[in-house]
């Protein structure tokens, strides 16, 4: 029952693993897994004006890196190309479902990050600016000058965040899908205080590493303010099963602080809204994929 726990929680705190071995986050080789600014474009990102659009997966060159990108759907002057962020320990073979329903009426792309899936592993640590040219130089190669939604997941939707505020010519949307909270250091370091034992304290130092860069992308994920897109359509989807509270004794900590992190990426704009996927664990476009494929479609529609 602990281990069944500790990988819920996993997934749930970063779902990202630490040392050689790598597998999906829900796989059985999850038990070999331990628990847990502004970007300027480059030459090298292959866009050009008219460039074909990328139809299917194929990698392209990114900061001098390797990126695996996937697309589908038809461009339409005016509207928005809709851009998924996987969580992190995922990559777009997780989204491909998700992807393919919105296709039919966006134009939709999704990449591995640098250390995830199919794309080239990073050369050291990664920061939230450093991860952001890589997603500026997708979004120069997949939207050109189209206006871009970003609709990320978990670790996605925290990178996605981050990103926005900084790129108000190019974000006009936002959807969050039970996105990692912008303060999950500290919030981990209340609820399970250094003092805790067993299973308990074993989470709270992995996850900290975890969030300290020891993860296959090296991303360092500092805790940070909510700072503000401006009035864009901004739509935060959280979980209702209330699965973290299985943890003993610290459990409905860690809970409730996830939910109140759900409310707080609410000032990202004015134009903010949260619901709640009542059916829904971790993995909301999967346990109920009618909930985010509604959100991303609403926001596409605002933002276009």
């Amino acid at each position: 029952m602990l281990r069944k726990i500790k990988r819920s929680l996993v997934v749930a705190l970063c779902c990202t693993a630490i040392g050689a071995g790598l597998a999906g986050c829900e796989s059985d080789a999850m038990d070999n897994w331990d628990p847990l600014a502004g970007t300027e474009r480059k030459a090298d990102t292959e866009k050009k004006a008219g460039a074909d659009l990328i139809d299917g997966t194929q990698k392209i060159k990114v900061e001098g890196k390797s990126v695996n990108v996937s697309c589908a759907g038809d461009a339409a002057e005016g509207k928005p190309v809709v851009v998924l962020l996987h969580g992190a320990g995922d990559g777009v073979d997780k989204l491909a479902a998700l992807q393919k329903t919105l296709s039919g009426k966006n134009r939709v792309c999704s990449y591995d990050r640098l250390g995830s899936g199919a794309s080239d592993r990073p050369d050291g640590p990664q920061t939230f600016a450093s991860s952001g040219k890589v997603l500026t130089g997708v979004l120069d190669r997949v939207a050109g000058e189209a206006p871009v939604v970003l609709a990320g997941h978990s670790l996605g939707g925290l990178i996605a965040a981050r990103y926005a505020p900084e790129h108000k010519d190019r974000v006009k949307g936002l959807v969050l899908m039970d996105a990692t909270p912008s303060t999950m250091s500290a919030d981990i370091e209340k609820a399970i205080p250094e003092s805790a034992k067993g299973p308990a304290a074993e989470l709270r130092a992995q996850n900290l590493a975890v969030f300290a860069g020891q993860n296959p992308e090296q991303l360092v994920v500092p805790d940070g303010k909510v700072e503000s897109a401006g009035d864009i359509p901004v739509e935060v989807i959280k979980h209702g099963k209330p699965y973290l509270a299985a943890l003993p004794t610290y459990g409905p900590k860690l809970e409730k602080a996830w939910s109140a992190g759900q409310q707080d990426w609410l000032a990202l704009s004015t134009s903010s809204k949260l619901t709640t996927a009542e059916k829904s664990e971790h993995y909301i476009y999967v346990d109920q994929p009618e909930v985010a494929v509604k959100a991303i479609e609403s926001v596409a529609a605002l933002a276009g």
